[in-house]
């Protein structure tokens, strides 16, 4: 008997073709057969939701284009913003879902927040903002290199907030970024928001910015698109084993004196539910609770998480209180540990 060799899959399906394949059938499909667009998908209201917004502000002149690429970016010199081609369906949001235990930009209200992002660096580009010397003076040179990570400082009133992680200390077009979203959105109220804070001047200069820019036509006009959706070619696996390795935890702690602070491995409480399961039971719950708390991706912290499981397990470590009450010592445990990971320089910037 002989086997016929399968066909080769064609260079682009339809989301009807895999939208009921398994997880790992899915994975092995390249990210440029994903047969996805932005205009059959819910991204194309929230764009024109964008715009609206931008009309409302006297910038109708200034119509970024977009595209779907691996990530969220909008390049140097290009009026334009690239979207993660996961937003583009169900199917594949719940695959990132399962593959980073979170969906950046999954809910109408965060996908606004980043395009109002996006767009501050987009309107930077369309009409060459970062040449101006005022706009360098408040918020520092663009040609200064990005970090690989940045240590935030939480309690500077010197920059607005908007996304997590005071995203606007990282650099100096990242703030400018910042600062226009905040401006842009409509339910911000920020002369009130930042009445005391140092960042209301660049807030301030931006509504003048704006304000001059109103009407005028776009110095730069080109529509290109870098990483477009077809010209990535590697598997969605490949994609997500780098991904991974990106948001993880370089070099994981070991967390015994905090750990045997809450927990203990005296023959007493010997009896107790031993505090790797209990981990284990809370994971999920804690690990969404802390990474609203401080901004820090729940891919990340679930490294933290393993470590910690791994850790009382091995030391085999038992409850000493309720559950209840364990719970709540274990989330500022699990908090302060990010928050530590922050400060030590190895947060990393979400490029």
């Amino acid at each position: 008997m002989t086997i016929e060799p399968e066909a080769p899959l064609p260079d682009v399906l339809p989301p009807d073709a895999w939208g009921g394949w398994t997880d790992d059938k899915l994975l092995d499909l390249r990210i440029n057969q994903l047969g996805v667009t932005i205009d059959q998908s819910a991204l194309k209201d929230r764009i024109g939701a964008l715009q609206t917004e931008l009309d409302a502000r006297a910038l109708g002149a200034f119509v970024p284009h977009f595209w779907l690429s691996a990530e969220w970016f909008s390049p140097d010199g290009i009026p334009g913003v690239a979207i993660p081609f996961y937003l583009a369906h169900p199917r594949l949001e719940r695959l990132e879902r399962a593959q980073m235990l979170e969906v950046e930009g999954g809910t109408p209200e965060w996908c606004m927040k980043i395009l109002r992002h996006e767009a501050g660096h987009a309107i930077d580009n369309a009409y060459k903002l970062r040449q101006r010397r005022r706009r360098q003076q408040l918020f520092g040179p663009s040609y200064m290199q990005y970090p690989n990570y940045y240590t935030p400082k939480p309690y500077s009133k010197s920059f607005v907030l908007h996304l997590d992680s005071w995203y606007a200390q990282s650099h100096p077009d990242e703030d400018f970024a910042e600062t226009f979203a905040v401006w842009l959105n409509p339910g911000s109220d920020w002369r009130t928001r930042y009445v005391d804070w140092p960042a209301l001047k660049k807030l301030e200069y931006m509504d003048a910015l704006m304000g001059e820019l109103a009407g005028r036509p776009m110095i730069v006009t080109a529509r290109r698109k870098i990483e477009p959706l077809s010209k990535l070619r590697k598997t969605l696996r490949a994609h997500y084993e780098r991904k991974r390795r990106h948001y993880g935890v370089e070099h994981p702690h070991f967390y015994d004196r905090d750990l045997r602070r809450l927990f203990s491995d005296k023959p007493e409480y010997g009896g107790n539910i031993k505090a790797a399961r209990f981990i284990a039971r809370v994971r999920k719950d804690v690990r969404r609770m802390v990474s609203e708390w401080t901004g820090e991706y729940q891919y990340t912290i679930d490294q933290v998480l393993e470590s910690m499981l791994k850790r009382a397990n091995a030391t085999n470590l038992r409850l000493k209180r309720s559950e209840e009450s364990t719970k709540s010592d274990f989330l500022v445990m699990l908090t302060v540990q990010t928050m530590n990971y922050l400060h030590s320089g190895r947060h990393r910037v979400a490029l």
